[in-house]
């Protein structure tokens, strides 16, 4: 397969460009399935998780559709192709590349705010973690609690410039290819790991240890990379042993 590798600060844009390339000159027919993620990783000489953008960001464009159980096929492409959703270099960043950088500034930011929460922090984080509990909230609304836990553990602080950067990040995942991904793997048993998750950070900032908060809130958004790292069910190993991982990790 004439793929090459390829070196950039976003790889998943030029992934996509070359399998967008190899579909359109029929390397892959429309109905074809693209070789598994680990395959296209390995000839590319990148990460799975930079393939994975790469095919979520092909599938919000149109080119291709992603079977849970059996893989991702090429499909007949949209006309016109939608250009605000095309990859270019005004395209969104990736998914993986927005948590990672969620996990080295939040768990700094909690490594800081160990000793600092006050009673009404922790009642606000409690308050948070109520809401994120009761059954049947949809999507629009977890998400918003989500965001509204990172930013108040931002605002333990005091500083409202990190308070508004965790936010911003946290805004990253409001963009068509972070939804598309979360479509595929985001429940109800996901939300109820990552609430589970949210309160080990939380006892560990009552207790003023911000070593143990850093290091809740760097598992945390791990796990966020792993619950969106498992197998469309395409063969080979599957993400949902890295999920399995992950929550063995917390016992």
């Amino acid at each position: 397969m004439p793929l090459e590798a390829v070196e950039s600060p976003r790889l998943y844009r030029q992934i996509a460009d070359q399998l967008r390339h190899l579909i359109d000159r029929q390397e892959f027919p429309v109905g074809a399935r693209l070789p598994p993620e680990r395959e296209l990783a390995e000839k590319l000489g990148v990460s799975r998780p930079s393939v994975r953008e790469a095919l979520i960001a092909l599938e919000v464009e149109g080119r291709v559709r992603i079977r849970m159980g059996s893989g991702v096929y090429v499909i007949d492409p949209p006309r016109p192709v939608p250009s605000a959703i095309l990859v270019s270099d005004d395209a969104p960043e990736g998914p993986f590349e927005v948590l990672k950088a969620r996990e080295l500034v939040e768990s700094a930011i909690c490594a800081e705010a160990g000793g600092q929460a006050t009673g009404e922090d922790l009642a606000r984080l409690d308050e948070i973690l109520r809401g994120m509990g009761a059954p049947g909230l949809p999507s629009d609304e977890l998400v918003a609690l989500d965001r509204a836990f990172h930013v108040a553990i931002a605002g333990i602080l005091g500083n409202s410039v990190l308070a508004r950067f965790v936010g911003t990040l946290f805004d990253q995942r409001i963009n068509p290819y972070f939804q598309q991904l979360a479509s595929y793997f985001e429940s109800e048993t996901s939300w109820r790991a990552a609430v589970a998750e949210h309160r080990v950070i939380r006892d560990a900032l009552a207790a003023g240890s911000g070593e143990a908060a850093s290091t809740a809130m760097r598992r945390h958004l791990r796990c966020s990379q792993e619950r969106f790292s498992q197998s469309f069910g395409e063969g080979g190993s599957s993400g949902q042993e890295s999920v399995n991982s992950c929550q063995a990790s917390k016992n």
